[in-house]
């Protein structure tokens, strides 16, 4: 049986409740298309360990592995597409932990069993490094990070450039949710020029999927 309740005190104090594996999987299926496109972005704001982006995650990775999974190089390239395609935001330190293992732990069991002695140490450096980036520990209400230095909560767009290459622009969240338009609209719309998107605080060079998680050493 499934446990939703951690603690009668993290409901008191959080209103901490876990989603059932059903219930997270009837929701998905009312998104069935967009659950399953590899770079459509799906923000939790209170994702608790990772119930919701655990199934995300594996619904886009059985279309990558379909679409991809004779090539290597192709299957790397889109499963860290939709790896950074998935946001979310915890206020509990240890769910946010939990929740990145957990997705991690997806992503490298799908990949060690594909290509086994073959995989490579960079991509799964790249994937750790995208989750850090995307699952944050903070507050959806107050749209800051959590501890004794809050500061606003910021998330990175990663976008293919030319295959093999990602930009990365960082926008705070107050930024994304600022704009009336962006009320009925996912998170880093692709919608087209009409759509509004605020100035990102950070843009980075262009970088090879297989190298984001240095661009910081830089």
């Amino acid at each position: 049986m499934e446990k939703q309740v951690v603690s009668k005190q993290r409901v008191a104090d959080h209103g901490e409740v876990l989603t059932g594996k059903r219930e997270v999987n009837a929701m998905l299926d009312l998104v069935k298309q967009e659950a399953e496109r590899i770079e459509s972005r799906f923000l939790e704001p209170a994702c608790g360990t990772g119930n919701f982006l655990t199934e995300v995650l594996e619904r886009k990775l059985r279309v990558v592995e379909a679409r991809y999974g004779k090539s290597q190089l192709d299957y790397e390239r889109y499963t860290i597409l939709a790896v950074s395609s998935i946001y979310g935001i915890d206020i509990q330190e240890d769910n946010v932990k939990q929740c990145r293992y957990r997705l991690y732990g997806i992503f490298e069991w799908n990949y060690d069993r594909l290509f086994k002695n073959r995989a490579k140490n960079k991509c799964r450096e790249a994937v750790r490094f995208i989750l850090e980036c995307n699952i944050i520990c903070g507050d959806a209400l107050s749209l800051k990070t959590v501890g004794n230095n809050q500061q606003p909560i910021v998330f990175s767009e990663w976008s293919p450039v030319n295959g093999s290459m990602l930009k990365r622009r960082d926008f705070t969240f107050r930024g994304l949710l600022n704009h009336a338009a962006m009320k009925e609209l996912p998170l880093f719309s692709d919608l087209g020029e009409d759509v509004f998107i605020p100035t990102p605080v950070k843009e980075y060079p262009l970088t090879h999927f297989l190298e984001v998680a240095d661009i910081d050493k830089q």
